[in-house]
């Protein structure tokens, strides 16, 4: 079984910053693709951000400049430091990780539970 365990959301004014963690444990041969997604009221869940394995990373156009995923191999964490954020940024935010579990195994997907992100004055 593999858990993931997400943390650092919460209340932020716009302009500030916030930086979410997301540690993946359990039966881990090995971790490929991590990423971050969100979903505002409303709206479909979206790409934020993502990571692979072998360090490139993509970003959805409106946090480019402004948010940044990193990696801890050692740690099986994937971080999103969040800066000058924007109304606009409120949503749930969702880890996701693509896990091989052991030798031979293929790639399996796993979820956050989500933590919310609010920017507001």
């Amino acid at each position: 079984q593999v858990q993931l365990v997400e943390s650092g959301g919460g209340l932020v004014q716009p302009g500030g910053s916030l930086r979410l963690s997301c540690a993946v444990s359990g039966s881990i041969f090995s971790i490929n693709a991590m990423g971050w997604y969100r979903q505002a009221p409303g709206k479909q869940r979206e790409l934020v951000a993502a990571t692979s394995s072998a360090g490139s990373t993509n970003y959805a156009d409106s946090v480019k400049g402004r948010f940044t995923i990193s990696r801890d191999n050692a740690k099986n964490t994937v971080y999103l430091q969040m800066n000058s954020l924007k109304p606009e940024d409120t949503a749930v935010y969702y880890c996701n990780v693509g896990v091989v579990r052991y030798y031979n195994d293929y790639v399996h997907d796993y979820w956050g539970q989500g933590t919310q992100v609010t920017v507001s004055s």
